[in-house]
């Protein structure tokens, strides 16, 4: 695999020392998103043509095509940090020195996920607007370009009598796709039960279909008049301008329109990315220096031509401008992302909403088994000030079951409930076993309503275990494996066991064959975070999210479900 990985990569590396007076030679090597590789490589010659050296030492770029996720993939691979839905890069794929992917949405989900990785300079050097993408005929039904569209139509066309079919990019592995669902997200809300399911068939809709790779959906679009009824083909599809443009500039026999969508998502924004093992003081000159040739006025042209805006969202001679494009987009100014020299954040889009909406897709489209638990201690019935009166209880049961409607069929689900003194000296008591939802989601929608609270104390060291135990014997071959445990206080057993005792247990029922993810989610102000953060930490791939105001847990659930380290 890795060698058809090694061969399969585009080079387009370009080495020359300019001249024979340097001294020496600072080689670069920088992996760039494949369609802005040709104006890097274009850039890199003619900086090393111009005499590019650091302390008389020659400047030698090396440019490779690889698409963001290979990269993402090595990176979390490196730091031990898998990003959900995404493979490990083979470990012929090498980090590089500059890492150029089209969005910041990759150094935001690496970042979630892993707090050692800090790039030296973050810098956006070109731009390219999320649009919608549709055969010209589809768009001028549609009312383009004279009607301004929102990603509020779009949702809308899902419960439509006979809806487009839109594709879309697999999120976990593709910008565009993910940039678009964050949108959708923000437009249909997350609050309301409504809100869910309009986001939950919006989601179902489009999963149909994904895809991994760009040129298997651009392919997907008609190829003529005929094939502008065909059931198979797809109707829209939100990607970039940049695709848009190239795919039009084939002079297909049905181009395409970019709709331009009112209000404006955050844009692939192409972040420049010096990496954290760049400390050669020569090296990271080098680095700088080509980042400040891209950057420069005389590099707009050179984006121009490989279909992309620069970073002020303004463009070059070469562009070729779809109908209705804008003359500037809103300007980017940095990548989003936290770098070591303060690099700000662009888009106003959080890392947690990247790991909600990952998690929203992978409960709908990939397979997976949890056991969810629920503390059902006298401290639940507590009032909530932000949900009108309701207990904490009312609360999570509330979560709960638009939480349930967020997982396909293809999962197994169980239900716990715990307080102390359950069942003897037991705190925790089965309400139903881990069975498929294909066939018991009644069963376990009604199993909600026992979720009342009782007049017991917090056995939450036993239950951890117990249901760490439970999911391991009835571990599910080729699924994602987790304990969901909400809680909202410390424990507080004198039945049961001690937090080393945990902590050792856990640690030993680890095995590598069998990885089981405990998600710790908070509830409410009085959770010791510091207690469940030390469990949490013995368990690999596991973390604590806090829903201190508890009317937010339905998407802090999805948050967990798209992260794995939660507030570490």
């Amino acid at each position: 695999m890795a060698i058809v990985v090694v061969i399969a990569g585009t080079w387009i590396g370009y080495q020359q020392v300019a001249d024979s007076e340097c001294t020496g030679a600072v080689d670069l090597t920088v992996a760039a998103t494949p369609e802005i590789a040709p104006a890097v490589d274009q850039v890199a010659k003619e900086w090393s043509a111009a005499g590019a050296e650091v302390d008389g030492a020659c400047v030698r770029v090396t440019v490779t095509e690889e698409v963001a996720s290979t990269i993402a993939g090595a990176v979390s691979r490196d730091h031990a940090a898998p990003l959900p839905g995404l493979d490990p890069a083979p470990d012929a794929v090498q980090v590089p020195d500059v890492w150029l992917p089209d969005s910041s949405a990759w150094l935001m989900r690496l970042q979630q996920e892993a707090a050692g990785f800090l790039p030296s300079k973050i810098t956006s050097v070109a731009q390219s607007p999320l649009v919608l993408a549709a055969p010209e005929p589809i768009a001028k039904k549609l009312g383009w370009p004279d009607r301004k569209i929102g990603w509020t139509q779009l949702v809308e066309n899902f419960s439509a009598d006979e809806p487009l079919s839109v594709g879309i990019m697999d999120p976990t592995v593709d910008a565009s796709g993910l940039t678009s669902l964050v949108a959708m997200n923000q437009a249909t809300g997350t609050a309301s039960p409504a809100a869910v399911q309009a986001k939950t068939r919006a989601l179902t809709a489009v999963s149909q279909n994904k895809f991994k790779l760009r040129d298997e959906l651009l392919a997907k679009f008609p190829k003529s008049a005929a094939d502008l009824t065909n059931p198979d083909s797809v109707a829209i599809a939100p990607l970039s301008e940049e695709d848009v443009v190239a795919y039009n500039a084939e002079r297909p026999a049905v181009p395409l329109s970019a709709i331009y969508l009112d209000p404006a998502p955050a844009p692939l924004d192409y972040p420049y990315t010096i990496m954290p093992q760049v400390v050669d003081p020569q090296k990271s000159a080098a680095a700088e220096g080509l980042r400040a040739q891209l950057v420069a006025a005389d590099a707009k042209d050179a984006l121009a031509a490989a279909g992309l805006r620069a970073p002020d969202g303004t463009y070059g001679a070469a562009f070729k401008a779809p109908m209705g494009a804008p003359q500037a987009s809103p300007a980017v100014t940095a990548g989003t992302g936290r770098s070591a020299d303060g690099g700000a954040a662009a888009g106003g889009v959080t890392g947690a909403e990247l790991s909600q909406v990952v998690g929203s897709w992978i409960a709908l489209t990939k397979p997976g088994q949890a056991l969810t638990v629920f503390d059902v201690s006298g401290s639940m019935a507590d009032p909530v000030p932000t949900a009108g009166g309701k207990s904490r209880a009312e609360v999570t049961q509330a979560a709960a079951t638009v939480g349930l409607s967020l997982f396909s069929n293809k999962w197994s689900v169980g239900v716990w409930r715990f307080s102390t003194r359950l069942q003897g000296t037991r705190p925790w008591e089965q309400l139903v076993p881990i069975k498929s939802l294909a066939t018991s989601r009644d069963e376990l929608q009604n199993s909600i309503g026992r979720l009342d609270p009782t007049n017991g104390d917090t056995g939450l060291y036993d239950t951890i275990l117990d249901a760490y135990n439970h999911v391991k014997a009835n571990y599910a071959e080729g699924k994602s494996n987790s304990v969901i445990l909400f809680t909202d206080g410390a424990n507080q057993n004198p039945d049961g066991i001690t937090r080393p005792q945990l902590l050792a247990a856990l640690k030993k029922a680890q095995d590598p064959k069998t990885p089981i993810r405990l998600v710790l989610i908070a509830v409410g102000p009085d959770v010791n975070l510091d207690e469940l953060t030390e469990i949490s930490d013995a368990v690999k791939g596991s973390g604590v999210f806090p829903a201190e105001d508890p009317t937010k847990i339905t998407s802090i659930f999805a948050q967990a479900i798209g992260s794995r380290t939660g507030v570490k």
